[in-house]
């Protein structure tokens, strides 16, 4: 794309709206090449009437991403404002609606109606894309009120503006299907050229220096990413109604089709994006709120989601990406949604996730936008997901150093090196981290005040960190009025600490767990560092390592002295002392999970050739195992961290996963989800345990891979 704008056309009429265009796709690569004031600049220099359709919504687009990164109230006020504008201008250019009568005489003659496609198809391209502009406005107005709303009321009333959005996407849909199937059927001919992928030379090699010759999840393989030419037709896809979708998602299509050039890729895009995204918000929700939602007839099918996305840049099956002069303006932020799918929410689901084909689109987009933030940003996910984060590191310097114009850009950079470091157990540098975002970002300083106090609690230096842990509870925020889940388990810890008289088991690496820093670290660095410190921790318990001659528990528990591993002359102090069984309990469970990553490192992670792990697997399995046994067993005497009992069970099923047994890992999973007290009686806890909702999610995930056969 040209360095130079192009010419915006003066004056604006509403008829040649789609003439700008050109202009907002050329603002949107400058936001993604990290010039973002440039961006925003041009976009109110070519509409200083504010009355441009498309400028509004790229203008409404740019505020909304600025106002949900600083999390500040005057941002998101600033943004709201913006997108209520740009939904105002966005129906000036709808098609009006017909009169009462009229929409009356639409319940009788289908042609008359405002809700089918015979409405959208009476439609000129301008007011489509106006329909198309008011359901992204609608919607980023929505997301944004329910962040800066802080009650229910404004929830719900939100949520049902997402109904609209979702509906208006869901007609889009419906008429691009319909123009598409015509097409096919009047042009079958072409149905054989694009049957069969033409391959053409690799765009590019991973822009790793020396990627691992080992490797075999490089950052593109070299034939994955093969670039279709502007005349070549369109991706060859299958119909299917891009409204609802079949229950079952591997079912097979009814007659393929070609996407008719009739509707152009710009409008194209939007519907994949608005529509894919529905898709998969739809497929994340819990059972519950998923069951009220079906009751208006809406129903989230992930893989074709997924595939939707996918349409915008080409990166399905067949391998034809698109190129930058036939996508649509909305083709980089399909990718980008797929990238946050595959990279970031992929801690919390499994199906469709996809880290191959996540790398592909990372690094066409890393060609293109070499020096943008948002791209950097998941190089350094990517590789943290590999088990490096050494590398990430260098990557989120990268994104760091790539723009200064948006400076709450960075706090994302910082709280992933924060992890990152956590993931290389150099606590000091993950505490300095902490600082920097607990001095300027705003979006969770409860969460960021814990971490550094964390830090230093686990560093030795209790002081600093006794200040810090006073401070998190008053930090502590809420969304639609709800507590932040994350808040509510810092605030605990930090309530736990101060009334333990300065004390904490390795809060460090507890965090390290809670952020799946410990399931992304280098075994090297788990096997040298993680687990000597757990046995620091566990010999002043009066215990020893799993992997230890000793057994596992205290005598006078339920094992006999040879089983307990009990270190004489200091077990029945030790046991007096307030919080102890919660301390036991925590030391086994972060011990299993480390040793489970031993012995079974991420399906995703990149293993250095020349790697050297004093374990077998099957011992490290064998340790693993005793430690959540452990857990299990003490249990019923913790007194505040229940969670840590059904974190237990978790685990310990994607250990029995990864071995082989199936049965046993869905009957721990299926434990999780029974609702019933794991650790206590039925009246020994009192309502939730920390985490619970991000446990029910992971677990109904780890359900339905196994049902899927994928490694967990």
């Amino acid at each position: 794309m040209s360095n130079s704008p192009p010419p915006v056309n003066n004056p604006y009429d509403p008829a040649n709206a789609l003439d700008d265009i050109p202009g907002l796709h050329w603002a949107l690569n400058e936001f993604l090449q990290s010039r973002m004031h440039e961006s925003e600049r041009f976009c109110e220099q070519s509409d200083p009437e504010k009355q441009r359709l498309y400028f509004a919504t790229g203008l409404g687009l740019i505020q909304c991403v600025k106002g949900l990164m600083s999390f500040e109230d005057k941002d998101l006020l600033a943004a709201i404002n913006h997108t209520k504008h740009g939904i105002a201008v966005a129906s000036a250019h709808r098609k009006r609606p017909s009169s009462f009568a009229g929409r009356l005489a639409g319940y009788i003659v289908p042609s008359l109606s405002t809700s089918g496609t015979e409405w959208i198809a009476g439609m000129t391209p301008v007011e489509r894309h106006a329909e198309l502009a008011y359901a992204e406005s609608l919607y980023q107005k929505s997301l944004l009120g329910i962040v800066y709303s802080g009650d229910w009321l404004a929830f719900i009333r939100e949520v049902l503006n997402m109904r609209t959005t979702i509906s208006i996407y869901r007609q889009l849909g419906k008429w691009i299907e319909t123009v598409d199937a015509a097409y096919a059927i009047a042009h079958p001919e072409l149905l054989a050229a694009i049957s069969t992928p033409n391959p053409t030379p690799d765009i590019g090699t991973d822009i790793e220096e020396t990627p691992p010759e080992s490797s075999t999840t490089s950052f593109a393989s070299a034939n994955s990413s093969s670039v279709v030419p502007s005349p070549s037709p369109p991706e060859h896809t299958s119909t299917r109604d891009l409204t609802s979708p079949p229950s079952n998602a591997t079912s097979s299509p009814t007659h393929p089709y070609l996407p008719s050039p009739s509707i152009d890729p710009h409008f194209r895009s939007g519907v994949y994006l608005g529509l894919g995204m529905s898709h998969l918000v739809l497929s994340m929700m819990p059972g519950k709120l998923l069951a009220l939602v079906e009751l208006f007839g809406y129903k989230g099918d992930r893989k074709f989601g997924l595939e939707l996305l996918e349409r915008a840049g080409g990166w399905g099956a067949n391998g034809r990406v698109v190129e930058m002069e036939a996508e649509g303006v909305r083709r980089a932020i399909c990718d980008m949604s797929l990238l946050i799918f595959h990279l970031v929410l992929s801690a919390f689901t499994f199906e469709g996730v996809d880290v191959r084909k996540a790398a592909r689109v990372l690094e066409w987009n890393l060609k293109r936008y070499p020096n943008g933030v948002f791209f950097l940003f998941g190089a350094g996910r990517l590789a943290l997901i590999r088990s490096q984060p050494s590398k990430a590191l260098v990557y989120y310097a990268r994104a760091a150093q790539a723009q200064t114009q948006y400076k709450n850009l960075h706090h994302i950079s910082w709280w992933e090196s924060a992890v990152a470091c956590l993931g290389l157990w150099r606590v000091a540098d993950s505490r300095s981290w902490w600082g920097k975002l607990g001095g300027e970002a705003t979006w969770s300083k409860a969460t960021y005040t814990y971490g550094e106090a964390a830090c230093l609690a686990t560093l030795g230096e209790h002081t600093e960190a006794k200040k810090l842990m006073e401070r998190v509870q008053g930090l502590r925020q809420k969304i639609a009025g709800k507590s932040i889940p994350v808040e509510k388990f810092v605030a605990r810890k930090a309530r736990k600490y101060l009334a333990q008289s300065d004390r904490l088991l390795l809060p460090a690496l507890e965090l390290a767990y809670v952020f799946h820093a410990i399931a992304h670290a280098p075994r090297k660095v788990i096997v040298r560092e993680m687990i000597p410190a757990l046995g620091g921790a566990l010999d002043e318990l009066g215990l020893v390592l799993s992997s230890g001659s000793e057994g596992l528990v205290l005598s006078g528990s339920g094992g006999s002295a040879n089983e307990s591993g009990a270190k004489k002359g200091k077990d029945k102090k030790l046991e007096l002392r307030s919080g102890y069984w919660d301390d036991v309990c925590l030391a086994r469970f972060l011990e299993g999970v480390c040793w489970r990553f031993v012995a079974y490192p991420d399906p995703d992670a990149e293993l250095e050739p020349d790697e050297k792990i004093p374990f077998s697997p099957e011992d490290a399995r064998t340790y693993s195992e005793r430690a959540f046994r452990a857990v299990f067993e003490h249990g019923p005497n913790i007194e505040l961290d229940h969670y840590i009992v059904y974190y237990a069970h978790f685990e310990y099923g994607r250990l029995l996963a990864r071995s082989g047994d199936k049965d046993g890992a869905k009957t721990q999973f299926d434990l999780v989800m029974s609702g019933k007290p794991l650790e206590v009686n039925a009246v020994g806890r009192k309502g939730k345990y920390s985490l619970e909702n991000a446990l029910h999610m992971r677990t109904n995930a780890a359900l339905e891979a196994l049902d899927q056969h994928r490694l967990l």
